[in-house]
C-alpha cells in the first residue's frame, strides 16, 4: 500500500482521505504521479492511499496471474464474478475502517479508482453504512448494476458520483459507461459525468476535472 500526504498535512494529521484503487495488472504505485498533478489548494489536508490488489489468476487472461480486485470471465461483463467483487468490497471496508480509526471522519472520505478500481469504488461506496464525500469512477462500470437498488444505503443515496470516460475506450466500451452512469441517475446519485476522445486511459483535461471535482467534495 502506498500513501502520500498533501497540503496542510505535511507533517500534521491529515482530515480527510482519497482511497484510490488501481486498474487491472498495475498497483498501487500506479497512479502516484496524479498526485501533485492534482495540485489541490493547500488548505486540504489530505491522504491518499493507493492499496495493491491480491495476485490472482484472471480468466480473460488465459489464467496468468496478476494484481486483480477481481476475476474477468469475459468481455463485456456477461458474467460477473460476483464472489471476488463481495471479497474486495470487504477489503475496502477495511480500509474506510483504517482511515476511520485514525480520524478521519466518514463524510471526509472519498473512494476513487480507474477501471477495476473504479468498479468496486462506486460497488463498495453506494453500499458503505456511514455517509461518505463522494466516489470517483474512472473508466469504468457498475458492477452487480441489478442488486444496487436492493443493496445500497439510503445514508448514501445522493451520494456525488464523478464518472469519466473514453469515447474510444477499447477495454470498457463508452456504451457500457453511459449504461451505468444511466443506472445511477435512474436510482437518483448527482453524477457529474464527463468524456474525453480517448482510450481506456486519463488525460490531462481529466486531471484537471478530477482535481476540481475533489476540491468541491472535500470543501
Amino acid at each position: 500500500m502506498v500513501e502520500i500526504e498533501v497540503g496542510n498535512s505535511v507533517g500534521k494529521s491529515p482530515d480527510a482521505a482519497v482511497i484510490w484503487m488501481h486498474g487491472l495488472g498495475a498497483d498501487g504505485h500506479d497512479f502516484e504521479p496524479i498526485v501533485p498533478a492534482l495540485n489541490l489548494p493547500p488548505r486540504l489536508a489530505v491522504r491518499f492511499v493507493f492499496p495493491h490488489a491480491p495476485v490472482r489468476p484472471v480468466t480473460i487472461n488465459n489464467g496468468m496471474p496478476m494484481r486483480a480486485w477481481y476475476d474477468i470471465f469475459s468481455m463485456g461483463g456477461l458474467r460477473e464474478d460476483e464472489a471476488g467483487l463481495r471479497v474486495t468490497q470487504q477489503h475496502i471496508e477495511s480500509l474506510i475502517a483504517r482511515e476511520r480509526a485514525r480520524g478521519i471522519a466518514a463524510l471526509r472520505i472519498v473512494l476513487a479508482g480507474f477501471s477495476q478500481g473504479g468498479a468496486v469504488a462506486l460497488m463498495t461506496a453506494l453500499r458503505h453504512s456511514e455517509r461518505l464525500a463522494g466516489v470517483m469512477a474512472l473508466s469504468t462500470y457498475l458492477p452487480l448494476a441489478g442488486k444496487l437498488a436492493a443493496e445500497r444505503q439510503l445514508v448514501n443515496a445522493d451520494l456525488p458520483v464523478f464518472m469519466a470516460h473514453g469515447t474510444q475506450d477499447e477495454i470498457i466500451s463508452i456504451d457500457r459507461a453511459t449504461s451505468s452512469r444511466d443506472a445511477l441517475i435512474a436510482l437518483g446519485y448527482p453524477v457529474a459525468w464527463t468524456s474525453y476522445a480517448m482510450g481506456h486511459a486519463v488525460c490531462p483535461q481529466e486531471v484537471v476535472d478530477i482535481s476540481a471535482w475533489l476540491g468541491r467534495a472535500l470543501s
